[in-house]
């Protein structure tokens, strides 16, 4: 039903073979695990700057560059030509692209990113799928997990659509843009070419190409001595 054309270009992604033989685009979450158990070959060919932690399970491709202060456990599978940075934590099953930033604060769990996203300051990214381009503003997080531990939904005009998924964060499409300090809700999907406005809390399906626009209204009083 909410098929990958919808949100992703599988040109920018190395690892398209996630998606063979999937119904939905989020079936390619649980199959990240066992691809980096039978594809990763380990190995450092980026560079490191001072000491980050870096487990014997981790993929460095040439020309990225990891600064001291990250830590990577693996098993993580870095694209060339990344910004790994400075107090980044990547933790297990996690697959970056080409051109990626990780920055500041950031914690990765099972996900995968397509090619040159950007996810550079106090975000969360577990058990998501960012495409191409995409970008979170600071502070925004992806949660993963229903406050009641039941599988995740989707709501689709015919009714709720069990994912199957415990946990499961957001579909990000190619070239989204989610605004600083947005909180999408487990089983957000995100269409590619649109943008969530800062500070939203946003929950369902927005479609390729719509603006999620946030309206607040402000109070403004004088100031009492």
């Amino acid at each position: 039903m909410f098929s990958i054309d919808e949100f992703f270009d599988l040109g920018h992604c190395e690892h398209r073979a996630l998606f063979e033989n999937t119904e939905n685009v989020w079936d390619a979450l649980p199959k990240i695990a066992t691809y980096l158990q039978f594809r990763l070959k380990p190995g450092i060919h980026g560079r490191l700057i001072g000491k980050p932690f870096v487990s014997g399970a981790v993929f460095v491709g040439k020309g990225t560059v990891i600064e001291q202060g990250a830590m990577i456990k693996g098993p993580a599978w870095i694209g060339e030509n990344c910004e790994i940075r400075n107090g980044c934590y990547i933790r297990e099953n996690v697959i970056l692209g080409d051109g990626v930033v990780a920055g500041n604060s950031s914690e990765f769990k099972n996900c995968l990113v397509f090619d040159k996203a950007q996810i550079p300051h106090f975000n969360y990214v577990g058990d998501s799928i960012l495409g191409y381009e995409a970008h979170l503003g600071a502070g925004v997080i992806l949660s993963n997990v229903r406050l009641d531990k039941a599988p995740v939904k989707i709501q689709t005009p015919g009714g709720p659509l069990s994912t199957g998924l415990r946990k499961f964060g957001a579909i990000i499409g190619d070239h989204v843009e989610i605004g600083c300090n947005s909180v999408l809700s487990p089983g957000s999907l995100i269409g590619r070419d649109s943008i969530i406005y800062p500070g939203s809390q946003w929950r369902g399906h927005l479609p390729a190409g719509h603006i999620a626009k946030l309206k607040q209204e402000f109070l403004v009083v004088p100031r009492r001595d």
